[in-house]
């Protein structure tokens, strides 16, 4: 925040994130894990158990991912009051 109570709003950045990709990585990590499963396990699941299984991992990741999203605005915030705090000793001499 500056000092005359001005805030920069960080969801007016681009989100460097291509969700597109993101979608299509979780779908073929899921699909991996249950081929794995079915793999390691030596069986077969049916169409239900496996469709089952894909969307609810995909969930799951999705909603990591999220989180993820959270964790980068926080740092973002982070990274804006200390620039906040670098232009002020630089600007007074201290840097």
């Amino acid at each position: 925040m500056s000092d005359d109570g001005r805030k920069f709003d960080i969801e007016a950045l681009k989100d460097p994130t291509d969700y597109n990709i993101v979608s299509d990585n979780l779908g073929d990590i899921a699909q991996f894990v249950v081929e794995k499963y079915e793999f390691e396990n030596n069986s077969t699941l049916s169409e239900d158990k496996r469709r089952e299984a894909v969307v609810r991992i995909r969930g799951d990741l999705w909603s990591k991912m999220e989180e993820f999203n959270n964790q980068r605005k926080g740092l973002l915030e982070k990274s804006f009051g200390l620039a906040d705090q670098k232009i002020g000793e630089i600007v007074k001499g201290n840097a």
